[in-house]
């Protein structure tokens, strides 16, 4: 049986990414199985997939805006499970950081507004 070949996130994308989180200095650029995300007290809030396309935790007002707005949809990266409070950064968007980059701070503020994630001790 043939070894299934891992997809590689397109490095534009990823640079473009890395350039928007860059832009606010409290956040730090995570990485967990491929992915770069962002999280903060256990609740991620952004990501990129393998497919390129960059997926924003929004409240839901913003997050419907954001969605009639930009004519996207719900975020599903690739692999992976529909995030129902994310939504998708078309590819032009990302490449415009100053029309973005309110959106990451709003998906930042509503984090800060959840309850932080305990962690899980092991045994």
């Amino acid at each position: 049986m043939a070894k299934k070949e891992k997809k590689k996130i397109p490095e534009d994308k990823r640079a473009q990414y890395e350039a928007l989180v860059s832009e606010i200095p409290e956040l730090e650029l995570l990485t967990n199985f491929g992915f770069p995300y962002t999280s903060l007290n256990g609740h991620m809030f952004s990501l990129l997939s393998t497919s390129g396309f960059v997926g924003i935790r929004l409240p839901k007002e913003e997050r419907e805006l954001f969605l009639k707005k930009y004519n996207s949809k719900l975020y599903k990266p690739e692999p992976g499970p529909l995030l129902k409070e994310y939504v998708t950064i078309p590819s032009d968007l990302l490449t415009n950081i100053p029309e973005l980059l309110p959106y990451l701070q709003i998906s930042l503020d509503f984090v800060k507004t959840l309850k932080p994630k305990v962690k899980k001790k092991k045994n």
